[in-house]
């Protein structure tokens, strides 16, 4: 590997200097959309943990802070250093291909995590079944409300992909119960965001049976204005996704339904960059399977983080 040079701290939040001691390593660069969200640090700090597990491996990572004009030119820096693969954690789907293809045409091995791309120039995207999480919070919901009651989307970014599978998945799964409307808000899978927004539906007297959070944190915003308001969550089915250790207090308590279990994805992107590294072909696909957590089952399955 040839020596790497930090060029600019300014535009690597975050970032680890590589010095020359790094040389001889293989640096994993994780350009992450944002460490403000709960998932998305904890998902940059088990790629670096389990970076840590191999003495030949060094780890570097960007937080773009929720700007994808950042992130761009984050990725732009980490091509220009020549590290030897990148993992991208993204919040447009489209807006970044060009500046992946352009990293994987320069012959850095790239792996998408968690939410995709409008693009095909890249060597693996790792994620779970989006559009499966959907309906599962949708089955498990209308079979709580018997296929009656006013239920709360909370979509997360509307330009991410996994917004979008997940928004379909329960829409095309709770259209089939005919007794069930649906409401949606967006709260760009952030506890703040959802704070403001489900604030404005109890100001306006709006009270739902049900919520499908699509993330965990803002679920957790959503209880804190329910609490504050004098509304008891056990009163009304919420499921989440991710299934943080947030979460499953909240389900031990009953003041969440349930979870959708969403694996960070960061164990699995070194297992493939070390197959990467060793010239081993790997999928251009890979999904983590994900499973429904209730009371039934809190008890056994440990959290994501």
């Amino acid at each position: 590997m040839k020596a790497i040079k930090l060029i600019c701290v300014v535009l690597l939040a975050f970032c680890l200097p590589l010095s020359a001691a790094a040389a001889d390593k293989r640096v994993i660069a994780f350009a992450q959309d944002t460490m403000a969200n709960d998932f998305r640090k904890a998902q940059v700090y088990e790629v670096r943990d389990e970076a840590l597990k191999h003495p030949q491996l060094s780890f570097v990572y960007s937080d773009a802070q929720g700007r994808t004009s950042l992130l761009i030119r984050q990725i732009e820096q980490f091509i220009e250093q020549k590290v030897d693969l990148l993992v991208i954690g993204t919040n447009d789907e489209r807006a970044v291909v060009p500046v992946i293809a352009k990293a994987y045409k320069a012959g850095i091995p790239v792996i998408v995590l968690d939410r995709g791309i409008k693009g095909t120039q890249y060597t693996t995207f790792i994620n779970s079944d989006n559009i499966q999480i959907g309906a599962i919070g949708a089955q498990y919901i209308a079979e709580r409300l018997g296929g009656k009651g006013l239920v709360l989307l909370f979509e997360g970014l509307q330009k991410a992909d996994v917004t979008k599978l997940r928004s379909k998945g329960f829409l095309d799964e709770i259209g089939k119960h005919g007794g069930i409307k649906v409401i949606k808000r967006t709260g760009n899978y952030l506890r703040r965001d959802a704070v403001v927004e489900m604030e404005k539906l109890v100001t306006d007297g709006i009270r739902v049976d049900a919520i499908f959070s699509e993330s965990d944190s803002m679920l957790s915003g959503v209880r804190m204005v329910l609490s504050k308001n004098n509304i008891d969550p056990r009163s009304i089915v919420m499921v989440g996704c991710d299934y943080t250790s947030e979460a499953q207090q909240a389900i031990r308590a009953g003041s969440q339904s349930g979870s959708v279990l969403f694996p960070l994805g960061g164990k699995k992107a070194v297992e493939i960059a070390l197959k990467i590294f060793a010239k081993e072909s790997v999928p251009k696909h890979i999904f983590i399977p994900v499973k429904l957590i209730t009371q039934e089952n809190v008890e056994h399955v440990p959290p994501i983080f």
